[in-house]
């Protein structure tokens, strides 16, 4: 994750709970709880150590050249949360073999803040799973790959 992501989840983790909201749900705080015990790598140049939140890695460097290492060193799963700017220079470097994306069943057209994708090279997605939640909320996952041209039919 990124600064931002950062400070926005070691507050979760803190105990700030969100604008609009008296306090966390049963899920929302073991979501938080399990996520404070997973080991964690946060990518900036404006945190200082030592970081707050249990059980993470600042780095300071090139997020690509240390993503590509951690995937050499082969320990396991690597996921983003959040930090839009970092998973598009992770894509963008080929460095992303699965590509998650949850829909839910709301348009935040009027209070949405960044539209994610903004900024994306083209790709193409082959799905290779999916999955239906209650409340109709989905999860998609692809697997990506970068287009060396637009799509067929994309204007030039």
């Amino acid at each position: 994750m990124g600064a931002n992501t950062y400070r926005l989840m070691s507050g979760f983790a803190a105990g700030e709970v969100p604008p609009g909201q008296e306090e966390f749900r049963p899920e929302e705080e073991a979501s938080v709880d399990e996520l404070t015990q997973a080991p964690k790598v946060v990518f900036s140049s404006s945190l200082e150590e030592p970081l707050t939140w249990a059980n993470c890695t600042l780095v300071r460097g090139d997020a690509v050249d240390a993503v590509r290492a951690l995937k050499e060193d082969g320990e396991g799963l690597l996921s983003t949360i959040g930090s839009l700017s970092l998973c598009r220079s992770l894509l963008r470097a080929g460095l992303v073999d699965r590509f998650r994306v949850g829909m839910f069943p709301v348009i935040t057209g009027a209070t949405g803040e960044e539209r994610i994708y903004d900024g994306y090279p083209d790709v193409a997605l082959e799905m290779i799973d999916h999955r239906t939640f209650d409340g109709g909320i989905q999860l998609v996952e692809y697997r990506p790959r970068v287009l060396d041209h637009p799509p067929l039919g994309a204007p030039a």
